[in-house]
């Protein structure tokens, strides 16, 4: 479900939503990806490069957000449920799909 999310981004995109390219690394359980964006578009692979926004969580807890729109507070980074250096990039993340953040 995780993988079949990421390989729908580059459709779902709205290049509106994001002023200067910025780049995600995800880290949900097993699966490691790459994304991204930019005015010109999205970009998804395979694996880690240098991020300007790390994020590391559980499968469960992703798909929580992106398919029930939960919405993280500070209680799920305090705990370690999700790890980032830059929280605040991950909402941007969520709305340049069109998820409300």
């Amino acid at each position: 479900m995780v993988e079949e999310i990421f390989a729908r981004l580059p459709g779902l995109y709205r290049p509106e939503a994001i002023r200067n390219r910025i780049s995600y690394y995800f880290s949900l359980d097993d699966v490691k990806k790459t994304i991204v964006l930019s005015p010109e578009g999205c970009t998804v692979t395979d694996g880690r490069s240098d991020a300007d926004c790390v994020c590391k969580t559980s499968s469960k807890l992703f798909l929580k957000i992106w398919n029930e729109g939960y919405r993280p507070g500070m209680k799920d980074f305090l705990s370690g449920a999700i790890k980032s250096n830059n929280p605040h990039a991950l909402r941007s993340f969520l709305l340049s799909f069109g998820k409300n953040a």
